[in-house]
């Protein structure tokens, strides 16, 4: 009775709800593209792949908006928050309109190139483009302003729906085509919009921000897109370059690979949602950084040397219970993958720790070995093996001078506070 007492006197802080909460979203994606991988085969999983692919680039490039959002509405506040949130709103509209447009209107070109069954798939998928940009400005808001509940909300409402839409066309009417999954990811963007707050967005004209803050909100937007764009670069060139060069049987089992060596990474961006505002924040206040970023980092190396084990030991297992018998042939695989991912993952948590900082060399660092890595799969992709052990040396290379520059920047803070 005493301990169930003390159980019950323990509140979850609006954070830890947020991190149980995106774990939830992570393992309802995973069981989405887990069903999918055994409902469909290796070879038609290959088309949803690239779908699947695809909305990751999405939320890269919409991701440059949700950070800029979210790291203003830490500094902003009043009629210049009000105002900054609405002229985002009204730019990420239009950024997705263009980007919506372009996806349809060369549907049948993208079905060319990736070697899918259907151009339809990136019709619809075009069609959602826009609302996912407006989505993620809405989830900026509540991440900057630490609104955890709403967010995670956000981030449930956009993964229950779409695995409930997309499992229930399949398996009630047993409709297996592509398009299917397009119609899923569209009507999940819906869903992910709520709770959305309506009075944000004003198409009226609102109050002008002064020289200082447009240059810095431009400053960290094009360091910020840069930066994702690296992101997209290394954490999905893979899958599309596998589909060109492969046949899609091949395709698909490597899209089973790819899916559960990024376990590590999926969990590591729970962090840095955690990572951007609590920076920003006592950097406002004239605190110490650096402690945020070990914590987070200790967390992402604890859980990545347990899961890279995990798959060196129990490889075959870990593919049957999640694929099934069919992706058997990745089972030697994929312990590489996961140290590659690791090694990523680490990357990332100190890229987005400077970003939040507005220093822009690690950013720089990550695009140079982001295309180092397209470079190397381009040129040496004989075999799935050979493809992944190029991304385990491009990544290697990156954390190493990732390492090196942190530690420059201790020794250079060092002597300024000597001095």
């Amino acid at each position: 009775m005493q301990a169930l007492a003390i159980l019950k006197s323990r509140k979850i802080t609006p954070e830890q709800l947020f991190m149980i909460s995106v774990l939830a979203v992570n393992g309802g994606n995973y069981l989405y593209n887990l069903i999918l991988g055994r409902v469909l085969g290796p070879a038609q999983f290959a088309d949803a792949a690239v779908l699947i692919t695809f909305l990751l680039v999405l939320s890269f490039v919409a991701m440059t908006f949700q950070l800029v959002t979210a790291k203003f509405s830490v500094l902003f506040e009043g009629d210049i928050f009000k105002s900054f949130v609405a002229k985002v709103y009204k730019q990420s509209l239009l950024v997705g309109l263009i980007f919506g447009f372009l996806i349809v209107v060369f549907a049948s070109e993208l079905q060319s190139v990736f070697n899918t069954s259907s151009p339809y798939m990136f019709t619809i998928f075009g069609c959602g483009v826009p609302l996912y940009f407006l989505m993620s400005v809405n989830r900026g808001t509540y991440q900057g302003k630490k609104a955890y509940k709403s967010l995670s909300i956000t981030y449930q409402g956009e993964m229950l729906s779409r695995l409930l839409i997309t499992l229930a066309i399949i398996l009630v009417f047993e409709i297996k085509a592509s398009w299917v999954i397009a119609l899923g990811i569209l009507l999940s963007f819906v869903f992910g919009l709520f709770p959305f707050k309506m009075s944000q967005i004003s198409f009226s004209k609102t109050l002008k921000l002064d020289a200082a803050h447009s240059k810095q909100i431009k400053h960290f937007f094009l360091l910020t897109a840069f930066y994702e764009l690296t992101q997209i670069i290394i954490n999905n060139s893979d899958i599309l370059l596998v589909k060109h060069y492969f046949e899609s049987y091949e395709a698909g089992l490597y899209a089973s690979l790819a899916l559960i060596g990024r376990i590590i990474y999926f969990i590591a961006w729970m962090f840095v949602m955690l990572l951007l505002p609590a920076v920003v924040e006592l950097k406002k206040q004239g605190k110490e950084t650096a402690s945020v970023l070990f914590k987070y980092v200790g967390y992402i190396a604890f859980i990545s040397i347990v899961i890279v084990i995990s798959c060196s030991v129990f490889p075959e297992l870990i593919i049957k219970l999640l694929f099934g018998e069919a992706y058997i042939d990745m089972a030697p695989l994929l312990w590489q993958y996961a140290i590659a991912t690791s090694m990523f993952a680490l990357s990332n948590i100190f890229a987005y720790y400077y970003l939040s900082l507005d220093k822009y060399v690690p950013v720089i660092i990550s695009g140079v070995f982001g295309m180092l890595q397209v470079a190397l799969v381009v040129l040496y992709h004989n075999s799935l093996t050979q493809v992944v052990q190029m991304q385990i040396v491009a990544m290697a290379l990156l954390l190493v001078i990732q390492l090196a520059f942190f530690r420059q920047e201790v020794v250079r803070q060092k002597k300024l506070n000597l001095n």
